[in-house]
Formats: C-alpha cells, structure tokens, sequence
C-alpha cells in the first residue's frame, strides 16, 4: 500500500520546496532568428562554449546545419569530444531531446536547429527552462519561416481561383 507522506503535491512540476542549490541551475532559454542557418550565432557563442566544454559534460548539438560547425567549434578551443550530436526525425523528437538534454544534469549546452516555434512550443520550452541545468539555445531558420509562408500564401491563392472557378462554372 502506497501512502503519501507529507503535504507535496504529486507532481514534480508543482513541488516548492526546491533546494536553493538548484534554484541557481535554472536557465533561459535564448531563442534566435537566423538567415545564416546559424553560423553567425554559433561563432558568437563559441568562446563561451569552449570554457563549458572544459567541464565535462556534453555540448550536445541537436540537427545541426551543414555550417562546417566542426572547424567552428574546434578553433574556438571546443573539445570535440564533449560534442553530442544528435539528429531527430521531426520537430517532436527535436524538442523532446532538447528538453531532455537540458534537465538531464549531464549536459553543459544544448543547442538546437528548428523550423520557427509555435506558441505551444515557446510555452514549453519556457517550462523546461525553469528547470534547465544546462545552457539551452535555440536556433530557428527564419528562411524556413519565409518559404513557409510563400507557399501557405500560394496555396491560398490557388484555393481562392478554384473556388472561383468553381463559383463561376456553377452559373452556368
């Protein structure tokens, strides 16, 4: 028989008695926008993830962009073998390995190459962050963003001139 001891809630998202040890962990979540498939942001972090790669735990890397981000990251001092490349099948899997990576403990940055989040997914990654250990980016293609729209609107077009055809052949 399973009893519950105390008065925490079930829910480990709701307990709040946290540590204050693990109150310092917690870390945003950057989101950045990129025309560059993120070149130029992974150059702007390199530094910093030299000095977490000297910790050793994982630099994971999460459907990296063909950036030749290998020569980036080891001029930058990066020890490639702290480098955790994951890939995924869909943006899913992409953020439950993100999510996973960031609370896990055993990782020092998580970054992450996606198409343009949702709301839905903003709000969750906001979640993760409150109890991320890890430095987590996300790095969404605004190019993928802009294709997307180009072809909804294309779409919408053509679904405009059928249903006028359709309008217009039903007169007669």
């Amino acid at each position: 028989m399973n009893k519950l001891m105390g008065t925490a809630p079930r829910h480990p998202g709701l307990w709040m008695d946290m540590p204050s040890a693990d109150m310092n962990l917690a870390q945003p979540i950057t989101t950045l926008q990129t025309q560059t498939h993120g070149k130029l942001e992974l150059s702007q972090y390199a530094s910093q993830l030299a000095q977490l790669s000297q910790q050793g735990r994982w630099i994971v890397l999460i459907n990296p962009a063909n950036i030749s981000y290998k020569q980036m990251l080891a001029s930058a001092g990066v020890r490639m073998d702290r480098v955790l490349l994951v890939h995924t099948k869909d943006e899913i899997e992409t953020l439950w390995a993100m999510e996973k990576a960031l609370t896990s403990g055993t990782s020092s940055a998580v970054i992450s190459w996606t198409q343009p989040l949702d709301a839905r997914d903003s709000r969750r990654l906001e979640l993760v962050a409150k109890s991320a250990r890890a430095l987590g980016i996300v790095i969404e293609d605004a190019s993928t963003d802009l294709n997307h729209d180009l072809s909804t609107k294309t779409m919408l077009s053509n679904q405009n001139n059928a249903v006028n055809t359709i309008n217009f052949t039903s007169f007669h």
